[in-house]
This record gives C-alpha cells, structure tokens and sequence, in this order.
C-alpha cells in the first residue's frame, strides 16, 4: 500500500472518529432534561452534575499527556471512543442517581482522552499531508452534532426513552469506529513526541491557551443562552427560539468545510483574525438586536467567526512545537473545559445582575482578545503546505501504523 493511500485511508478514518464524537457529545447535552427527569436530580444538584463532566475530561487530557510517551495517540483514541459511547449508552440504561454519576464520570474520563489523543492525531496528519485539513475534520465533528441533535429531537418527539434514544447511535458507531481505526496513522519517527516543551514553552503556549479558553466561552454562550436569549429578550416564540443553535451549527459546518481552502491560500492567522472579527461582530448584533430574525443574523455571524478559531488553535501548537505537539496539544486542549465551565455561569450572572444584553458583549470582548495574539498562528507559510514539502514518512514507532 503506498503512502498516499495510507494518508487517505488515516484521514477518513480520523474524520469518522470526529464525527461519531459529534454524535455522542450532541445525543448528551441535547437529552439533559430528559436525563434530570429520569434520574430525580434536583435544579441546585443539575450544575455539579454538569461541571463533573468537563472537570474530569480536563484531568483525562492532563493524563493523555502522559500517556502518550509510552504508547501512540491513536492506540489511546482507539479504546476511548467506544467507552465514550458506551457511557453514553450507561446513561440511558441506569435507574439509580448514583449508576448517572458513574456514566458521567465515565463519559468525562474518556472524552478528554478522546479529544486530546483526536487532536493529536489530526495535527500529525496535517504535517505530514503537507497542507491545511484541520478545519476539515472539525467539520466532521459538527456534521456529528447537527446528526445527533436531529436523532435527540426524534426520540423527544416521539416520546422514547433514552436507552431507546441511544441504543441505535451505539450499535452503529462501536463497530464503525473501532473498524476505522485500524487506518490510524501517527507521527512519523523523525517528528516524533519529545516529553516537554523544552525551556520557556509554557510561556509560549499560554497564548494559545487564552484563545482557547475565549473561543469556547463565546461556543458554550450560544449553546446555552441562544434559546432563552431569543424568547425572553427579543420576543421570540417558544418554536423559533430553537432555530438558532441549529443555524449556527450549520455555519458552522459549512465554514469549516471550506475553512482549509482559505488556510491554504492567505494563512492560518489571517484566517484566525477574519474570524475573530466575524464573531464580535456576531455578538454585538445580538446584543443591539431589535427583533428576533436581527438576532438570528448574530447568531449567524457567530458560527461563521467561531468555527475556524479552535482547529487553527490545535493546528498552531503543533506548528509551534513540532517535536512536542502531543504535549502541548493535551495542555491545550484543557482549556477547552475551561472556557465550557466559565462560559454560561459567567453570561448568567452578567445578565441576572444587570441585562443579558450587556452580558452579551463580555463574551465579544474575550473573543476579541486573539488579535493581539494572532502571530502565534504563524506566517503564511508556516508548516502546513505552503513552501514545504511533505515529509517523509517512516515506521512511527509506540505501536503505530507504517506509512
């Protein structure tokens, strides 16, 4: 089999991994008043609950940074991704409130592992296609959302449980992922995962961190705020305050579908500061929005900006530590958690305390922080294609595949 065909093979089977995570994470949090109803758990219990999840995959991918140095990034996607859908499966089988916390705990464990070893890999092949498809394969995760969000809304509609719910999602996508990732492909030897960052890469990363952590605050604001936002500020009906999440999802989907070409053609930090400047302008429509249809233009907007900042962030700490990308990938993707946890506590108490207008602008103020850090996405033709060539790719060693 020649190298071309391994990458190919590598890429599609990676994708498909993002794609059932999409699935699963969307089949989660779209059924959360479904699971508080099945399992009795109180309105002041539901956040510990819900921070659990994301406070455990922020210690998985601090564990996964470790990990790595003994075995290959997809030695640890290949055994995470069915336990993340196997937990989800234990949270629509369980009858007791103790069963749900052990599934969420379960589920977060595997999910952070899954995401940073994900990332890991995607980041790798990236390098070693020699051009931008980072953005294609968070694309992949949001075609996963916007399907499992749809299967959520037909087991709500037609009143089925959630073992029935999640049962069909599971026995599909176990088989097919752990068929895919046969084709995993890791790191080559010759950019293999030094430990560390070496001297002052912490200081380096940290911007890379902010960003991430900004970007998710402004994700988890839609996520949790676009609906309530829409009926209870603008006016909206109970039906058309759905719409906006969904519409931002597709935006989502369809700009990082094409967000690669224009990574390819003007660079990842051009890229990166187009969005960032979509988005606030999202944000600040949404909060001057007259009407409900104004305000789902934001909302618009905002999926159009945020989609390409987290995948050029992932894409970034490999360029910036070629030899350590695992290592800065795992730290990085922390902050991912980070901006879920502060995210809609920090809109809610803004707009309890004073006007979820006003609170909307925070979260645009935070996103506009990745202009001043912009350089650290690298030139034009940093490593992802433009001026280089691919290199060349040998037995990965730590249990991978050759290519």
């Amino acid at each position: 089999m020649t190298d071309d065909v391994r990458l190919r093979r590598g890429r599609s089977a990676l994708g498909f991994g993002f794609f059932a995570q999409g699935v699963a994470f969307a089949l989660l949090v779209t059924r959360i008043p479904a699971i508080q109803d099945r399992y009795g758990i109180s309105d002041a219990l539901l956040p510990a609950f819900l921070a659990a999840v994301p406070v455990l995959a922020g210690v998985a991918s601090v564990g996964t940074e470790h990990l790595v140095k003994r075995v290959a990034p997809s030695a640890v996607l290949r055994w995470a991704q069915p336990v993340v859908l196997l937990a989800l499966l234990g949270v629509g089988a369980g009858s007791e409130m103790w069963q749900v916390a052990v599934a969420l705990g379960v589920f977060g464990l595997s999910v952070g592992a899954l995401d940073a070893s994900m990332n890991m890999l995607g980041v790798s092949l990236q390098r070693q296609y020699g051009r931008s498809i980072m953005l294609g394969f968070h694309a992949a995760y949001s075609l996963g959302g916007i399907a499992g969000a749809s299967a959520a809304w037909a087991g709500a509609h037609w009143h089925l449980g959630l073992l029935a719910s999640y049962l069909p999602a599971v026995v599909v996508l176990v088989p097919l992922v752990l068929l895919g990732s046969r084709s995993y492909v890791d790191a080559p030897v010759e950019v293999a995962p030094e430990k560390g960052l070496g001297a002052g890469g912490s200081k380096l990363l940290l911007p890379l961190c902010l960003v991430m952590a900004c970007a998710y605050i402004g994700d988890s604001t839609v996520a949790n705020w676009s609906a309530k936002y829409l009926q209870d500020v603008l006016g909206s009906s109970e039906q058309l305050a759905t719409v906006p999440y969904n519409v931002y999802m597709v935006t989502t989907l369809i700009g990082r579908a094409v967000g690669d070409l224009g990574v390819r053609r003007w660079g990842p930090a051009a890229v990166v500061r187009g969005g960032t400047v979509v988005a606030a302008v999202g944000f600040a429509v949404v909060a001057a929005a007259p009407g409900a249809w104004v305000g789902m233009l934001g909302f618009t907007l905002l999926g159009i900006g945020l989609c390409v900042i987290v995948p050029q962030t992932f894409a970034a700490a490999g360029r910036l530590f070629p030899g350590g990308s695992d290592t800065a990938i795992a730290r990085l993707n922390i902050f991912n958690y980070v901006g879920f946890l502060i995210g809609s506590p920090l809109v809610g108490g803004i707009g309890d305390a004073w006007s979820y207008r006003g609170a909307m602008l925070v979260p645009m103020v935070l996103v506009l922080v990745t202009l001043f850090y912009a350089r650290s996405f690298g030139p034009r033709d940093a490593r992802y294609g433009v001026g280089h060539e691919r290199p060349r790719v040998v037995d990965v060693g730590r249990g991978g595949n050759e290519v």
